[in-house]
C-alpha cells in the first residue's frame, strides 16, 4: 500500500512531468500529439518512480516512448530543477505506456460485439467431464 508520503510525491512528480513533456512537444513543433502522464507511482525508498504515459494517437506510443526513454538523464535533471525546494533527491524515473484506455476499449468492443461467448452460449467451449 501507498503511504501519504509517496502519494504526495507522486502528484509533485506527476504534475512536474506533464509540464516538461508538454514543453518539449511544443518546443519540437509536433502539433498533433498528446502526451499525458496517468500515473506515477513512487517504491517505499523513493528512489524509483514508474511513470504511466498516455500518448495521443496510440499508435505513436512506441516511438514517442523510446524518445523520452533516451532522454530520461536529461528529463530527470529538468524535473531536478522544479523540485529542488520539494525534495533532496529526485528518484529514477522508469517510463511505460498506459494502456489502460485500449484494454477498456477492447473490453466494450467485445461485449457489444455479436460474438459476445456469454450472450450466445453456443460460441463457448463445452466443459470436459473427467
Amino acid at each position: 500500500m501507498e503511504t501519504n508520503r509517496q502519494k504526495k510525491i507522486g502528484g509533485v512528480i506527476q504534475k512536474d512531468l506533464v509540464d516538461i513533456l508538454q514543453g518539449e512537444v511544443r518546443k519540437n513543433g509536433v502539433s498533433n500529439l498528446i502526451i499525458s502522464v496517468s500515473k506515477v507511482t513512487v517504491t517505499t525508498d523513493l528512489s524509483v518512480a514508474t511513470v504511466y504515459l498516455s500518448v495521443f494517437p496510440q499508435d505513436k506510443a512506441p516511438e514517442i516512448l523510446e524518445a523520452v526513454k533516451s532522454n530520461a538523464k536529461n528529463i530527470k535533471h529538468d524535473l531536478s530543477q522544479r523540485v529542488r525546494l520539494q525534495l533532496r533527491k529526485v528518484p529514477n524515473l522508469v517510463f511505460f505506456i498506459d494502456d489502460s484506455l485500449d484494454y477498456i476499449e477492447k473490453i466494450n468492443t467485445a461485449l457489444a460485439n455479436r460474438d459476445n461467448p456469454i450472450e450466445n452460449r453456443d460460441l463457448l467451449e463445452k466443459r470436459k467431464q473427467i
